[in-house]
């Protein structure tokens, strides 16, 4: 749940900063927001392969009542 907040965090951080920046040290350009908003989705499809399970949960449904049908 940590790496989800931190994730979170970051691309709340980059989509609220500039995009380039530069001063008398040099330029900086980060990814664009659509391309790390791609790398979390899979990055998350990755962690849930990896998961237990199938995602899908089978169960037996039993009808209620009597078995024989009397009352």
């Amino acid at each position: 749940m940590m790496a989800e907040d931190t994730t979170t965090n970051n691309l709340r951080e980059n989509a609220a900063g500039p995009r380039k920046a530069s001063g008398d040290s040099g330029s900086v350009e980060q990814h664009s927001l659509q391309d790390q908003i791609a790398a979390d989705k899979y990055l998350e499809s990755k962690k849930a392969s990896r998961s237990k399970g199938l995602g899908i949960r089978l169960v037996s449904i039993v009808p209620g009542g009597t078995a024989d049908g009397a009352t």
